[in-house]
């Protein structure tokens, strides 16, 4: 059974850093594209970062080029988000996902919450 959790959100001050983990089971990172998305109130779900399945490609979101970062840990099973130099505008839930859309392999964890409020 393929399972998503993310942990690490919370409230931060504006200029502040988070680190969030999503831990997978069911299945091997080192074989499928791991993403992160947010979603904020009252909009879309956004792409916030991707990483290959080899680790080799990265993409970001331009508005969080140079303040986040994607990565994992395969022999943990784990991707992180590391959000550094948060803005208010960083407020959302933050997603994991695994799979590529139009894939039939495609899973979202339930999602945590980061504020970013003086």
């Amino acid at each position: 059974q393929v399972q998503l959790v993310e942990s690490g959100g919370g409230l931060v001050q504006p200029g502040g850093s988070l680190r969030l983990s999503c831990v997978a089971s069911g299945f091997t990172l080192n074989s499928y594209l791991m993403s992160w998305y947010r979603q904020a109130p009252g909009k879309q779900r956004e792409l916030v970062a991707t990483i290959s399945a080899t680790g080799r490609n990265i993409n970001y979101a331009d508005s969080v080029k140079g303040r986040f970062t994607i990565s994992k840990d395969n022999a943990k099973n784990t991707v992180y988000l590391e959000m550094n130099s948060l803005k208010p505008d960083d407020t959302a839930v933050y997603y994991c996902k695994v799979g590529r859309d139009g894939y039939t392999f495609v899973h979202w964890g339930q999602g945590t919450q980061v504020t970013v409020s003086s």
